[in-house]
């Protein structure tokens, strides 16, 4: 289920033509005079650890990306909707600048995908001869496409085009519209006569739907896996995105004017950005390595600098996560980046003293970076996500063992960094070990004890565009009901137990609310409030409260679940999921983002695995 990779020699964009894009739209935009309206999909049933805070406090760096490139590429008129801050936002009843949006986009995730389709749904009941362009973007798109175009004909909920890339692909297929847009022609119009006219084609990274029958497109076409931009310093100023955020409301429809700059450091106080994409590692559960065709891709430092400081600047913000697959990938990258933050001045005034910022590693590339820890302090860093997984390296091998972890986060601590493990919890692994340190508690404790300020623990859960999905489904480990209730998308956030082998899968449930009950209580609070007063031991405080908070929520929405796995029916798949309607390439071949065959239900009783009829 990995993506596939471009040939060799030709997965990145040619230097310059992501900014050579926009200039050219630029030159056209003020005859077109768009109005877009972009909508960050949110389910708020994941509101739970370990994201319970973040997941409304940090304005996903996705969309706003998104919004700066329409910003720069000369289309100002563009208002991006977070479902995290307007929970009842209709797109049936947007209008912006007065007008009814030309575009609509919409973003997801595929745990957000519900919600997404619900907001696409909604925006097909605007009348036809006003509809705005609809398109679906976002993970879950790079890597399901096809389903943002519903089969059921009682149901016809689809998007005009997906985009399965980033802003390059989005902002060429602009592009191709626009060069066949005549006066006063929607863009819904124009798309579908540049879509007939097989202009789309040279678009890498769209899917697409042709014919119609009952509402339901007679195939998809898949133009190809996109091309990466390698230069992030091509990226447009992130600045731009913050000015065009709806302010929080409980209102339908859209205000009159985007939130005030003031506003911005209280709504969303830690700023996620981009700093680096890329991963050495090719971990089995991971669709990283694969989505960026094995290609590492940073910006500049100087860059990097200068976008906290005007993110300061302009809006008073001051705590930044770097949107990062690992940060430390690369050794002489990393250096070169917090000699510069480190180092850097602006107005007389040193952006260390400015800035704090955090992102995500491994223990095994901290421990490369051990000697150079302080100046990494020096440079902003506060705290640091290391993906543990397993301390023993059962589960996955990155390097990493119970001396190595011990070792990479005292020396995380003595640098004033915090260290903030994600661990992942499995069938094999059993609460606690007598002896060993396989066990979960065994674990936790290990980590406590070596400094770990705050705790994730989720368990092993199939993900798109990974090695591992299709064996999930194949091995029927893979649920789709439980008591009767159907495994929505928002459960497959590693929190619910939805794919185990184990005979008792509702232990697996419990282990997981233990682990976090023995790190996150009121013993460790005081234990944290009572210990000599460091910047490490107050932010270790401050978590465990967050964390607490967060497990009463975690246990609100779970514990449920938990009886429906010891006392319901479990009904399980054995094929992975696939588009409804059948795809092909440009070229009539198979599809770059193409599902397998149909899943076929299957039920367990009594440890006896029995196929159940195919649900229509």
């Amino acid at each position: 289920m990995e993506l596939p990779r471009r040939s060799r020699g030709d997965e990145l964009l040619r230097p310059e033509q992501l900014a050579s894009l926009r200039m050219r739209l630029r030159q056209v935009a003020a005859r077109h005079d768009l109005v877009t309206v972009i909508a960050c999909a949110f389910d708020h049933r994941t509101r739970m650890l370990p994201f319970i805070y973040a997941d409304t406090r940090m304005a996903p760096a996705g969309v706003r990306s998104i919004g700066s490139a329409m910003v720069d590429a000369g289309f100002p008129k563009t208002r991006i909707v977070l479902q995290q801050w307007n929970r009842r936002f209709k797109p049936s009843q947007m209008k912006l600048d007065g007008r009814v949006p030309d575009i609509f986009m919409v973003s997801s995730m595929g745990l957000h995908s519900d919600m997404c389709m619900e907001m696409i749904r909604d925006a097909r009941r605007i009348d036809a001869a006003h509809r705005p362009l609809i398109i679906a973007g976002g993970p879950h798109a790079v890597y399901q496409p096809y389903e943002l175009f519903s089969g059921n004909p009682a149901d016809p909920t689809r998007a005009d085009v997906v985009v399965t890339g980033e802003e390059y692909v989005l902002l060429n297929l602009l592009e191709v519209i626009l060069s066949v847009r005549a006066e006063g022609e929607s863009m819904r119009s124009a798309f579908y006569r540049a879509r007939d006219g097989g202009a789309l084609d040279e678009v890498p990274g769209l899917v697409y739907p042709r014919g119609d029958r009952d509402g339901i497109p007679d195939e998809l076409v898949d133009t190809g896996i996109q091309r990466l931009l390698g230069n992030l310093d091509e990226m447009a100023d992130s600045v731009h995105g913050y000015r065009l955020l709806e302010s929080p409301s409980r209102r339908a429809t859209l205000g009159s004017v985007a939130v005030a700059a003031n506003r911005i450091r209280r709504l969303s106080p830690i700023s996620s950005i981009v700093l680096t994409f890329g991963c050495k590692f090719a971990c089995q559960y991971c669709p990283i390595p694969a989505y960026n065709q094995r290609q590492y891709r940073t910006k500049s430092s100087g860059r990097m600098a200068e976008e906290m400081w005007r993110l300061n600047k302009e809006y008073g913000l001051k705590y930044f996560f770097g949107a990062d697959d690992n940060f430390f990938n690369s050794k002489e990258r990393t250096l070169d980046i917090v000699q510069t933050l480190a180092r850097a001045e602006f107005d007389g005034t040193p952006l260390r003293k400015k800035i704090r910022w955090h992102t995500e590693v491994t223990v095994h590339d901290t421990l490369q970076m051990k000697e150079h820890l302080p100046l990494i302090h020096d440079s902003g860093c506060r705290a640091l996500w290391l993906g543990v997984e397993d301390m023993t390296a059962t589960l996955v091998n990155k390097g990493q063992s119970v001396d190595k972890t011990q070792e990479a986060f005292k020396s995380l601590r003595d640098a004033g960094i915090c260290p903030m493990p994600m661990m992942m919890h499995h069938d094999s692994q059993p609460l606690y070990s007598r002896g060993t340190n396989y066990g979960l508690i065994n674990q936790i404790n290990l980590l406590r004890k070596a400094g770990a300020v705050s705790l994730q623990v989720l368990m092993m859960t199939p993900s798109a565009g990974t090695k591992l999905f299709e064996q999930c489904f194949t091995t029927g480990q893979v649920f789709s009901r439980v008591g009767g209730i159907e495994v929505r998308p928002h459960m497959y956030d590693g929190n619910y137990v939805v794919a185990s082998s184990h005979a008792r899968p509702w232990h697996k449930q419990l282990n997981m609310l233990i682990g976090y009950a023995s790190f996150y209580n009121p013993v460790w609070l005081a234990w944290n409030l009572l210990r000599k007063k460091t910047k490490v031991s107050q932010k270790a405080a401050g978590m465990q409260i967050v964390g607490m908070l967060g497990l009463i929520q975690t246990i609100r929405r779970t514990c449920t679940w938990s009886i429906r796995l010891a006392f319901g029916r479990i009904v399980r798949l054995t094929h992975p999921p696939t588009s409804a309607i059948p795809m092909r390439s440009v070229e009539g071949e198979s599809a770059s983002h193409a599902g397998f065959e149909g899943p076929i239900p299957i039920t367990v009783k009594k440890g006896r695995v029995v196929r159940l009829p195919m649900a229509s």
